[in-house]
């Protein structure tokens, strides 16, 4: 039987993930047991809350724990299996992990249809990354016709499709990102009404010409300097659903908060934080009207999938951290 390769966590970092975090081993792949089926990894997710996840601190799930492989979405075929619901030669998605192989009793697992879409989407638009835009900017920011959603990381895994969905709402959506080839995708191929380039040095100004009529919904990705801009130039009773702060995940003390926090008073803001778990119940609905979407046209996918597998799992989570991905973050295993 083949080996397992898989990254395994033996320090908590600190400031950036660094090799020397990880442990790269092999070890003997095993049958499963009964009610388990086993799956050989393809493709696994790279997202901005891994890092999260590897504080020892309280949060929404346990941290992941030293000497435990790094948790991650991903899919993969079955190969054996001795659960009713999963049968050898399926597409599965789930937690499997950074590893070439993994065992599972399929809780939070499902299997997709590889004719629809690569196996890459399916952790992508039409997997988490996609139920969250859903959730958040529907069920939270609940944008009308005629407002003015902006997106922080708009040309990242769940920014992308939050304009778009704006965009189907009715809305105007504004995206913001960084560099003019980033801001020219969000814009000439996911068709956002303008994007904002944060690098170029004048984020208020250029944000303020972006959105002419304020900011009605302010789905956030970021925080930091970014988020505070966009605090300053909401409009009364607009919604933030809180998704990420990504520009804080590898602070090593504590961020200050928001410079302009009086702004959620004085425009009496309603600022939810939100994660996709929330939603799980109503996990088909957001399958079914995105699946149906992208079949339609009306949503565009764009996937940057690295090579390396297991072995470049660092350098691929940190890509995330500099903005040097484009497009959802995806490791080829």
């Amino acid at each position: 039987m083949a080996s397992n390769k898989l990254a395994r966590l033996v320090s908590r970092p600190v400031g950036m993930v660094k090799h020397d975090d990880f442990e790269i081993v092999e070890e003997p792949v095993r049958e499963p047991g009964p009610g388990e089926f086993r799956v050989k990894v393809s493709h696994a997710s790279i997202d901005p809350a891994m890092r999260g996840w590897l504080r020892d601190q309280r949060s929404y799930m346990p941290p992941v724990g030293i000497g435990e492989v790094m948790r991650a979405g991903a899919v993969g075929i079955v190969e054996a299996s001795n659960n009713d619901a999963f049968k050898p030669g399926d597409m599965a998605v789930g937690q499997f992990g950074i590893q070439q192989y993994a065992i599972s009793d399929g809780r939070g697992c499902y299997t997709v249809d590889p004719s629809k879409a690569p196996p890459e989407r399916w952790i992508g638009g039409l997997g988490m990354p996609g139920m969250t835009a859903y959730f958040g900017l529907l069920e939270i920011g609940q944008p009308k016709e005629g407002e003015t959603v902006v997106v922080s990381a708009a040309s990242g895994a769940v920014g992308s499709i939050v304009g778009q969905l704006a965009k189907l709402r009715g809305a105007r959506a504004v995206g913001i990102a960084g560099g003019p080839e980033k801001c020219a995708y969000v814009v000439d191929e996911l068709g956002f009404d303008a994007c904002v380039d944060y690098k170029a040095g004048n984020l208020y100004k250029d944000l303020r010409a972006a959105c002419p009529n304020g900011i009605d919904v302010n789905f956030e990705n970021v925080g930091g300097d970014i988020m505070n801009t966009i605090l300053a130039q909401m409009n009364p009773f607009g919604r933030m659903p809180l998704c990420g702060l990504i520009s804080q995940y590898n602070n090593t003390d504590l961020a200050p908060g928001p410079a302009n926090f009086g702004s959620i008073l004085v425009n009496r803001l309603n600022v939810r934080g939100f994660i996709v778990f929330d939603f799980a119940r109503k996990y088909p609905e957001a399958a079914r009207d995105l699946g149906q979407w992208h079949a339609e046209g009306k949503l565009k996918m764009r996937e940057d999938v690295r090579e390396g597998g297991v072995d470049a799992f660092v350098d691929t989570l940190n890509l995330l951290y500099s903005g040097g991905n484009f497009g959802k973050l995806v490791l080829k295993i």
